[in-house]
């Protein structure tokens, strides 16, 4: 006996990625080059291995399910300084809790938001289309119908709420969405944010805004989902954002991220993270902490990215339709045959990327909208991208 909805999440992009390059070898004489993972590459601040040691007593401790009063402090700090909220619209008992990287949250997101039943049918889960993963993982484990709403180059790379029928609406309890959008790096504007909260309230589901990239921006900060309930007056109704210190501080290894919004759907994750959830280790919670006051690291950290997009503008200008992202640190490509093209990247140039639909499913009118791409995260060193955006050039 198991639960048999473990059989629907069958498409895992990085294990169709590993078959999809099984039989193809790459060129003996030039170092591989991985640029299909997202995971960050520069040093962590020294602030963090400061931080563990210092506070090692703390190891022998079992450490608080919803955050030490320190890492809440400072996440309540970092939220009202960031997103100029007013410091008595938000607690640090009430609407913030942290948890063991974003991850782990986004897929409880549904266990904590979709009922059985919502007006007497299954729910609807609204996806992004391409997706980070667990947010299927989040709907098909909960027993609610997936929606893939496309995010292509026509909408701005953002899901289009609003062209939903009365019907979807009605029945949504979940909605998922990411800006800096993973992969094409758009940002929801101030504008788009609020129409997105008005709509979940109107029809009561969840708003589950993805912000782990909203620290690593070209130019202009990206607006936040609670900075767009202030300017709806304030209040955190029907609205939950996610944020982590993997891309902020290069820290993916630290697992160590928060939510924070509608007080209920708060509580509601408190009651669920002390039966099943992660708990954060005190040290790691005390670099948590260092690491939300301080934001001399995480500019940086942006100066590095900038230069890699610089070298992109250099090298792609022209190509692929090649744009700047707003945020984020991926490129999207648009390639043609992307798997084909991923194959012969590997084999001939010895550069991994990852196709653009493995990111995607295929919506009701059979199209998947990230057919004929590739992401490629530029998350190595300077160095390290120019050569291989340049392999990649002369390969094409």
């Amino acid at each position: 006996m198991y639960n048999t909805n473990l059989d629907k999440l069958t498409d895992y992009p990085f294990d169709r990625l590993r078959a999809l390059l099984k039989d193809v070898k790459g060129p003996i004489k030039k170092l591989p080059m991985i640029m299909s993972l997202g995971e960050p590459q520069h040093p962590p601040p020294r602030l963090l291995t400061e931080t563990v040691n210092k506070n090692a007593d703390l190891w022998a401790k079992y450490p608080p399910v919803a955050g030490t009063p320190d890492m809440l402090n400072a996440i309540k700090d970092w939220l009202i300084g960031r997103y100029g909220l007013n410091a008595d619209t938000i607690s640090t008992a009430k609407n913030i809790i942290a948890v063991s990287g974003t991850r782990e949250a986004l897929y409880m997101a549904g266990a904590i938001s979709i009922p059985p039943q919502k007006h007497k049918q299954q729910p609807i889960v609204l996806i992004p289309n391409p997706f980070y993963q667990v947010y299927i993982g989040s709907a098909l484990m909960n027993q609610s119908k997936p929606v893939y709403m496309p995010a292509t180059a026509e909408n701005s790379f953002l899901p289009d709420f609003h062209s939903l029928d009365e019907e979807t609406l009605t029945r949504t309890a979940l909605a998922f969405l990411c800006s800096p959008s993973n992969p094409q790096g758009a940002v929801a504007s101030l504008k788009y944010l609020k129409g997105a909260i008005l709509l979940a309230r109107k029809y009561d589901f969840v708003l589950a805004i993805d912000e782990c990239y909203a620290e690593i921006y070209d130019t202009t900060p990206p607006p936040g989902g609670l900075e767009a309930c202030k300017a709806l007056g304030g209040g955190y109704q029907n609205v939950l954002v996610f944020h982590s210190l993997s891309k902020r501080s290069s820290a993916p290894g630290l697992r160590s991220g928060f939510v924070a919004g509608d007080q209920n759907l708060i509580q509601n994750f408190k009651t669920l993270r002390n039966y099943g959830g992660a708990l954060i280790p005190g040290p790691l919670q005390a670099a948590s902490a260092a690491l939300w006051k301080d934001n001399t690291h995480v500019e940086k950290n942006r100066a590095l990215y900038r230069q890699k997009f610089n070298c992109a503008d250099q090298i792609l200008a022209g190509r692929f339709d090649y744009y700047r992202p707003a945020g984020g640190f991926y490129l999207w490509l648009n390639v043609g045959n992307s798997e084909e093209i991923t194959k012969t990247l590997w084999g001939k140039a010895g550069v991994r990327v990852i196709p653009g639909n493995y990111l995607a499913q295929t919506d009701v009118s059979g199209t998947n909208p990230g057919a004929g791409f590739i992401r490629i995260a530029l998350v190595q060193k300077p160095e390290f991208i120019q050569e291989a955006l340049n392999r990649i050039i002369e390969t094409l």
